[in-house]
């Protein structure tokens, strides 16, 4: 944001008209009716409230995407600024907001292709912008500040709270998770974490809290968003219209109706306002630190915005740091501002003390945690299937800089850590592979895939990957045979395709393909390509672990398959790339 100073408050003069700098495509989907102080009707035309005569030839326009909890406001504020003629540097700012779910925009900005069409993105959350991360492909996004938060908790019809002693009993995450899990007696819903902000992070705060306590942690957590996964909702909105009516005794034995949410403040607030007494939610705000939705007022594509494009963006961000904006956004359920938020809001969200609403927002899971808990819950909601095939070659034995153990042992407790965090529900096998391995055949299966839970003579098939995993060891004069492998695995993996199931292949290799007799690296691609089916999609993931190895290769050979392709320097690293490139994967599913 360093090359904008901020926008004159009261405008200059008028340069003349601003043509916008790129083509447009969002349409305003309803009319926008505002009713003024005296109480007169403004005049509506083309779908927007008029300006003034001084105004109607001179406007900015701008086009913002916000979240759907949000956008209210958004348009409020932006209707308030074209009747008073809000100006940016002289000129009237022409404002539309469109509603979109923040996941769906995060998936088109991080490929992006074409133009975004909106100048201004105002997501539920900044971990949308992790989403969309850094890169030549992606569409370039600038937050520029965030103008509203709120809290994240567990809301629940007034019967189902009363039982647990609210508002005078306080829980931490866990208490009040396992409290709702324990029995059918207190259904708890939440929204779909690889679709929703609120679900995610609440997720991550689960997990993290069932990891601190000690061993089987990550099996604690996996149980938990197992739990959870029965009773996701696509989004916050139709989560909320599961919520059973606390009234109704038909209600509260429907076993589709959830007692308790999780869920915003602001949804709360929203819920309760039209719900009625009998039928509003109360809200348990953690001690142990709510997570808050942060609203970041983004810039897309800042580098192709017009000056005059960007600083009216800028004056509009500017307007919910007044009285009049704080305000608006006040009425709509947020938080603004650092201090203690409004007792009206809390109470009308379902806070009451010593709920301990005023404490401050946890501290916000980092980028590394976001992704294995996606990972998580993409394996444990959908269950996967996934070979694994490991380079065995002599090099894996070179040493690791800074560490006093070779490739092959860190590679070894990687994959043992990331096969923790999968149920007995999932399928996994291993192949080794390396030149000189097995006669002309640079391959050989170790463990087939299958379920992890099952049972074969004294162990199960997770005890048999763990050992596998643990025997694996550099073969003395072993080459990397890359080629001839991934095409081998690619086919056993496509043609025992488990339906229902994430499906997937993971190559790990730390050298290029060097094995003089193996097909051509353009003929694998090309093989890779007629054998993949989006109908039965089984990416690649495929991994270069080291310096020796080439990223451009794998990440070829990987999008062949709808995959990617990924470099570690240390294989420590392999762990949280496997389940990065799970999440990316399952969200395309």
């Amino acid at each position: 944001m360093g090359r904008h100073s901020l926008p004159d408050e009261a405008g200059a003069d008028a340069s003349g008209p601003r043509p916008r700098s790129r083509g447009r495509t969002v349409a305003v989907a309803t009319a926008l009716v505002l009713t003024v102080a005296a109480g007169t009707a403004a005049a509506v035309r083309s779908d927007l409230l008029s300006f003034g005569d001084s105004c109607r030839d001179e406007a900015v326009e701008l086009d913002v995407v916000a979240a759907p909890d949000i956008a209210p406001a958004l348009r409020a504020a932006a209707d308030d600024a074209r009747v008073k003629e809000v100006t940016s540097d002289g000129s009237c700012i022409d404002v539309r907001v469109t509603a979109r779910d923040s996941y769906k925009v995060a998936g088109e900005l991080r490929t992006g292709q074409g133009d975004p069409g909106y100048d201004v993105w105002v997501p539920d959350s900044e971990l949308w912008l992790q989403r969309v991360g850094p890169g030549s492909k992606q569409n370039k996004v600038a937050p520029a500040g965030n103008i509203a938060s709120s809290p994240i908790g567990m809301a629940m019809v007034p019967s189902a709270a009363e039982s647990l002693g609210w508002p005078e009993k306080t829980y931490d995450w866990l208490e009040l998770a396992g409290a709702a899990m324990k029995s059918d007696k207190l259904r708890l819903g939440a929204a779909d974490p690889a679709r929703s902000a609120t679900g995610l992070l609440a997720l991550a705060k689960l997990s993290a809290a069932g990891k601190s306590g000690g061993k089987g942690g990550d099996t604690r957590a996996a149980g938990m968003a197992k739990a959870l996964s029965s009773r996701t909702s696509d989004s916050d909105s139709r989560l909320v219209d599961t919520v059973a009516r606390d009234a109704s005794g038909s209600e509260k034995s429907n076993p589709r109706r959830n007692q308790a949410l999780i869920l915003s403040e602001q949804a709360a607030y929203k819920h309760n306002a039209s719900a009625g007494e009998g039928n509003s939610l109360d809200m348990f705000y953690p001690k142990d630190g709510s997570p808050r939705l942060d609203y970041p007022y983004t810039l897309v594509r800042e580098d192709e915005l017009s000056t005059d494009q960007s600083r009216a963006a800028l004056r509009f961000m500017t307007l919910f740091g007044d009285d009049e904006g704080r305000a608006i956004l006040a009425e709509h359920g947020f938080r603004t501002g650092a201090e203690a938020p409004p007792a009206k809001l809390v109470t009308a969200a379902g806070g009451r003390t010593p709920q301990p609403y005023t404490a401050e927002a946890s501290e916000p899971p980092g980028e590394k945690e976001l992704q294995e808990t996606l990972g998580m819950w993409t394996i444990t909601v959908q269950s996967a299937r996934l070979s694994t095939v490991v380079d065995v070659s002599d090099s894996m034995g070179a040493f690791v800089p800074g560490q006093n153990q070779s490739r092959m042992e860190v590679t070894k407790s990687s994959l043992l850590r990331a096969l923790a965090g999968f149920t007995d529900e999932d399928e996994i096998g291993l192949w080794e592979f390396a030149t000189l391995l097995d006669g002309k055949r640079d391959y050989r299966e170790l463990v087939p895939t299958e379920r992890l839970g099952d049972r074969k003579g004294e162990g199960t098939q997770r005890d048999r990957v763990s050992e596998a995993f643990g025997n694996l060891a550099p073969i003395p004069g072993g080459a990397t045979g890359l080629y001839d492998t991934t095409l081998a695995a690619y086919k056993e993996a496509t043609s025992t395709y488990a339906g229902g199931k994430f499906n997937a292949l993971v190559v790990l290799t730390d050298g290029v393909n060097q094995d003089p007799g193996s097909i051509s690296r353009g003929d694998l691609i090309s093989r890779l390509e007629n054998l993949s089916d989006p109908k039965r999609p089984v990416p690649l993931i495929a991994i270069a672990v080291g310096p020796d190895a080439d990223k451009e290769e794998v990440v070829q050979i990987a999008e062949a398959t709808g995959g990617s392709g990924h470099q570690v320097d240390d294989p420590a690293q392999i762990h949280a790339v496997i389940l990065k490139a799970i999440m990316e994967a399952g969200s395309h599913g």
